[in-house]
């Protein structure tokens, strides 16, 4: 019910099984030796048994046993081969000749546009495995998603991707709003202190099943793949004059838990298309139909017969690009993205929402530090921003992996009245008193330990033996399964991930086909989109950490009006509390309910 790619190795990335892993004991048959509330794997049953169970990452995801069979569903339904079944099924709308027509083209229903959305996450991850940089790793996949020696060589259509965008621009357009939710907090403390970041699906799963209390405390800013989304269906079927439908969006993601935000019926067009969201009789369309991993996409290229190591690492060229139907959003979009905003060490793997905040703030009161104390592990970190006179004037943290979550969760969890010390309790999470988390202004909440780059979809180490000829590229030494050359490996993909805002274009990389060496002068990740970078030059304005905010406030009011949809339906969406339905009694068998769910087009966790 999974992808091929998922295993027992993957779990490790989340919350640890224990006695409250209520799925596997369902499912796990009977040994008369064993600890009935283990999660067991196949290859550890012994022969005997007849029915091994068949523990995959959908079983875990982000939480302790509450995992329903539609999540199983929505996961599995995301895959590389999800990829192939809709180019095959699709050929490619060419958008110049929509764009060059005099009058409503007529648009085949078995036609699709198709754009894909990349993380930097997983740009570092396929840059480590290849030994490239990793705005070359971002070329090398525009090139195998859109290039001649890519997806159009092969197929029943020979379909390709129209468009190839970086998340990271729409990642600014999140840091921005992000910093005034919180200015917006603290003028009206303490009635949402702190804010929580909400970008990690996998730690909103956890909080809307298990935690509701602390639902009031997430941001309520969408995710930069849930952010492109919208963008790009909104404003390609406005302007191309098409249905939504017919956008077929594809987000890489260093995440299994992306698939789940993918599947939110929030993020869906019923909230900005011409239809009331409460309208049941229209299908909804996702504005992400697909997300697959770093491993995904090896496993695509694998499919197809495609030697990722062989193609260019260059920006396509111009006869292969297709124009942007709007020249404001395309600039926006192709332009290179504030690196230094985002990819620093200082900001950590997970896009820099606590670092821009506090870069904001900074920047807010002039003369004022900021002081970082580390936690009980490298995981938990405290800053803290004072005055010139030494006055503390925010505190944040940074919480990453679910052993730093549950002891944050804990310490927001509502006192039951009644209890002794309730009443100073209350007054602590009300943020009246001091020394609990609720002195936090903000917290960046990510569920995977070391953060994004180690995400569970990522590339491992023992994955690289498989793609690259070991003449090709330097493999870290030792046993892949080896603790130090696991930490060595993941150092290599942060290093990536932190070295993009100090790459050269002169890179000499033995893998780079010298013949292409003379058009690598284009400071551009994705060249999709037929832009000359070079006539886009912004007008002065305020710059923070890097980034234009005015540009990006821009930027959000010209799409509000492309598609005459008001920016919070656009850029902010919503959470709910949600019941588990592990071991209760169910009106439906389970290959029913389940068939059920995956007929609902849009889902919804």
């Amino acid at each position: 019910m999974s992808s091929a790619i998922l295993s027992a190795d993957d779990l490790n990335d989340f919350i640890s099984p224990g006695v409250a892993c209520i799925k596997p004991v369902e499912t796990l048959p009977k040994i008369d030796d064993s600890n009935p509330y283990e999660v067991t794997t196949e290859d550890k049953v012994q022969a005997q048994n007849p029915a091994p169970a068949s523990i995959s990452l959908t079983d875990c995801l982000a939480c302790s046993g509450c995992v329903t069979s539609a999540e199983a569903v929505l996961v599995s339904l995301q895959s590389h081969t999800e990829v192939i079944n809709t180019l095959d099924a699709y050929s490619t709308i060419d958008v110049r000749h929509i764009l060059n027509s005099t009058d409503s083209p007529s648009i085949p229903a078995d036609a699709k546009i198709f754009v894909a959305s990349i993380s930097p996450q997983v740009r570092a991850s396929i840059a480590a495995t290849f030994g490239i940089s990793e705005r070359r790793a971002g070329r090398l996949i525009e090139q195998f998603l859109s290039g001649a020696q890519g997806l159009r060589l092969g197929g029943n259509n020979n379909s390709y991707f129209n468009y190839v965008f970086d998340t990271n621009r729409m990642r600014e357009a999140c840091l921005v709003l992000g910093a005034e939710e919180v200015a917006e907090s603290l003028a009206n403390q303490p009635q949402r202190k702190p804010v929580i970041t909400s970008a990690c699906p996998g730690w909103v799963c956890y909080a809307e099943k298990t935690h509701p209390h602390i639902l009031p405390h997430l941001s309520a800013l969408k995710s930069p793949q849930a952010l492109s989304g919208t963008l790009l269906k909104s404003v390609l079927s406005r302007k191309l004059n098409i249905h939504p439908s017919q956008i077929w969006h594809l987000a890489l993601m260093p995440c299994f838990d992306k698939k789940l935000e993918a599947s939110r019926e929030e993020l869906t067009d019923r909230w900005w298309h011409d239809t009331n969201p409460d309208d049941t009789s229209t299908t909804p369309i996702r504005d992400v139909d697909c997300v697959i991993t770093s491993r995904e996409l090896l496993t695509l290229a694998t499919a197809r017969s495609i030697p990722l190591a062989s193609l260019p690492t260059t920006p396509l060229p111009a006869s292969l690009q297709q124009p942007f139907p709007d020249s404001t959003i395309s600039k926006f979009l192709l332009r290179p993205s504030s690196r230094l905003a985002a990819q620093t060490p200082e900001a950590a793997t997970s896009g820099g929402y606590l670092h821009h905040i506090l870069q904001t703030q900074s920047y807010l009161h002039p003369g004022s530090t900021i002081t970082a104390t580390r936690g009980r592990n490298i995981d938990m970190t405290e800053y803290t921003l004072t005055s010139p006179s030494g006055q503390p004037l925010l505190k944040c943290a940074r919480y990453y992996g679910f052993r730093n979550i549950q002891n944050l969760v804990r310490k927001l969890k509502p006192p039951k009245a009644g209890l002794p010390g309730a009443t100073a309790r209350r007054r602590l999470i009300n943020g009246t008193a001091t020394g609990g988390s609720s002195d936090y202004a903000y917290v960046e909440v990510m569920a995977c330990p070391g953060g994004c780059t180690n995400g569970g979809g990522q590339i491992k180490l023992e994955d690289v033996a498989n793609v690259l000829p070991q003449t090709r590229h330097e493999v870290v030494t030792t046993n892949a399964k080896n603790p130090a050359s696991q930490k060595e490996w993941q150092a290599r993909i942060d290093e990536a991930y932190f070295s993009a805002d100090t790459e050269s274009e002169s890179d000499n990389d033995n893998d780079i086909d010298q013949s292409h060496e003379n058009n690598d002068d284009a400071d551009v990740h994705m060249s999709n989109g037929h832009i000359n970078d070079n006539q886009y030059k912004p007008s002065p304005s305020e710059i923070i950490n890097g980034i234009n905010t005015t540009e990006i406030h821009a930027l959000l009011h010209h799409w509000s009006d492309i598609v005459s949809v008001p920016q919070s339906k656009l850029c902010y969406t919503t959470y709910r509390k949600v019941e588990s339905d592990v071991g209760k009694k169910k009106n439906l068998g389970d290959s029913e309910r389940i068939a059920a769910i995956a007929g609902m087009s849009g889902g919804g966790w």
